[in-house]
């Protein structure tokens, strides 16, 4: 439950603090003064959306604080799936910057607005005016019967082997978008391969083939060329060899009469020996020079081939056709498996399916199986809060599966005897719509352990003795949860068990909304103000006096 809210510099607040009581606490005030406020300031503590504009002074940071006695809630798995530390009295907080930055933090641990949601959803549950529009929609009925029935556990089970079934059948539809993808290619995929895979390429051949090529188609001229360097070098009569040989004779005569000599002779006969091995080589490269037509043809029909393919799938060299053959070596292979894998996904969908519809129909059975004690729990109720004719009706038609099984909800009403129930939003006034949602919270608090129920004036369009029983409910409802409501009537402010009375301040020059828990006296006053107005008689004083100690 709450114990301690703060609410610093939000809209027309600046400072408010209140320490509730644990069980039924009222909040009053005029319209405009600022009390709705307050419930915007709880939606910020529980993960709504904020922005600058909610700032009392944009210069300054807003800060919203609730500490919450989490001790009999069974909440500490919670915090660990958050990883977040426990604590008996857990503290959750909000702060808004002037740039518009927004933090929260758990036990001063920064977390995520969806992790505040998750945890504050646990511990809060706030029903303003715009949540009443929500009892006439269908996803709001069908959790309320799920609640009543006792299934919101076998609820999520289901909704795990459904969120099963639907991503086994997303796998499945994408499996066949994609095999009718490669479908489309699959033959044209198949004679590339082949071409491919018949041209059998090797990495690095293509620089091989073009370099024999270069020396096939100019064969002549090289022999020639290699032939005429050999006559210089060797084979002529005056050949640089015998040159070098002659002078080897002259220079080694003298190598007796110095050192210098000697050194020139050894540069000498290392030349020698280089020039030697240089014939050799053109020996043997004149040797291999051979004009063979047919192996140049050969070489330049493969040649002519690669540059084909090259052009033909945009490459720039033998390694790139090589990498698109691997590419459609397995796009060739995917297609060639993917019936088996069709197949097994199939398999797959109808057995998980088969799983997700066992479940939901055993969902829908208890759900069916409450509907009389529900439209009959309900009716009692709405007599207690002045509709002593009413009739509910709760139908259900079954659909297709859905992430909450296969009912389609509808929860009738009429409040008018022999008038056949319709839909809620097409039959229920304001006063009655408020009145059937506060049924509907009264039931909920009997089946989910909620620590703290937030009403705003959901006793709208009521009074009189009815007012009075909706206040002795709200009593009831408090003894097991702590209740916080903000009503406009006497008969329910006077059940509270702690009054807080919300002002508009304009001594400033800026306007402020402010609270204060009233005294004895002062909630006497105010009860009394209720009833009669700024200026409230004795009679007033004295019905406000006997409601209070009428509870």
């Amino acid at each position: 439950m709450l114990k301690h809210l703060l609410i610093k510099n939000y809209a027309l607040i600046q400072h408010l603090e209140i320490t509730p009581s644990a069980n039924l606490n009222i909040i009053t005030g005029e319209t405009g003064a600022g009390k709705s406020i307050m419930l915007g300031a709880v939606g910020l503590l529980l993960g709504n959306r904020a922005d600058t504009k909610t700032l009392f002074d944009e210069e300054s940071k807003c800060i919203i604080e609730g500490q919450f006695d989490v001790r009999n809630y069974n909440l500490q798995k919670a915090f660990d799936e958050e990883e977040l530390d426990y604590a008996e009295v857990s503290i959750f907080r909000r702060e808004i910057s002037p740039t518009g930055k927004s933090r929260a933090f758990i036990n001063d641990t920064p977390v995520t607005l969806d992790i505040l949601k998750r945890l504050g959803t646990r511990l809060m549950d706030v029903h303003s005016q715009h949540e009443t529009l929500n009892l006439g929609k269908q996803n709001y009925q069908l959790a309320f019967v799920d609640a009543f029935a006792g299934t919101t556990s076998l609820r999520h089970a289901y909704k795990k082997d459904y969120d099963a079934y639907k991503k086994a059948q997303k796998h499945l539809e994408k499996l066949k978008a994609e095999n009718a993808e490669i479908s489309k290619e699959a033959d044209y995929n198949t004679f590339l391969l082949n071409e491919l895979v018949k041209a059998d390429l090797k990495a690095d051949e293509q620089a091989e083939l073009e370099a024999s090529l270069e020396v096939m188609e100019h064969a002549e001229e090289i022999k020639t060329k290699l032939n005429g360097s050999l006559d210089v070098l060797s084979n002529s009569e005056f050949s640089a060899i015998d040159s070098l040989q002659q002078a080897k004779v002259f220079l080694g005569q003298l190598s007796k009469y110095g050192k210098g000599y000697s050194s020139l002779f050894e540069r000498l006969e290392s030349s020698f020996i280089e020039l030697q091995d240089i014939i050799r080589e053109l020996e043997k490269e004149e040797e291999q020079v051979e004009f063979n037509p047919e192996q140049t043809q050969l070489i330049q029909e493969r040649l002519s081939m690669i540059y084909q393919l090259q052009q033909k799938h945009h490459a720039g060299s033998v390694e790139e056709l090589i990498s698109i053959r691997e590419d459609l070596t397995l796009k060739t292979d995917r297609f060639n498996s993917m019936d088996a894998e069709i197949q097994k996904a199939e398999a797959e969908v109808a057995k998980l399916k088969d799983a997700a519809e066992k479940k939901a129909l055993e969902l829908s059975q208890k759900r069916n199986a409450v509907f009389v004690k529900l439209e009959k729990d309900l009716g009692e109720l709405l007599a207690q809060v002045g509709i002593p004719d009413a009739t509910v009706k709760i139908t259900s038609t079954k659909s297709e599966l859905t992430d909450k099984g296969i009912d389609l909800i509808n929860i009738l009403f009429s409040a008018n005897k022999g008038i056949a129930p319709q839909e809620l939003s097409k039959v229920a006034s304001g006063g009655e719509f408020s009145r059937f949602m506060f049924c509907v919270k009264y039931i909920l608090a009997q089946k989910i352990s909620l620590p703290t129920i937030i009403f705003d004036e959901i006793d709208t369009g009521v009074s009189g003795e009815i007012a009075l029983k909706l206040g002795s409910m709200m009593k009831r409802m408090a003894q097991n949860h702590q209740l916080i409501t903000i009503s406009h009537l006497p008969q329910v402010a006077a059940k509270g068990d702690k009054h807080y009375f919300v002002y508009k301040d304009s001594s400033s020059i800026k306007a402020e909304s402010k609270i204060k828990a009233l005294e004895e006296q002062e909630r006497v006053e105010e009860i009394a103000k209720m009833i009669g107005g700024d200026k409230p008689s004795s009679v007033a004083f004295e019905s406000a006096k006997e409601l209070i100690s009428s509870n």
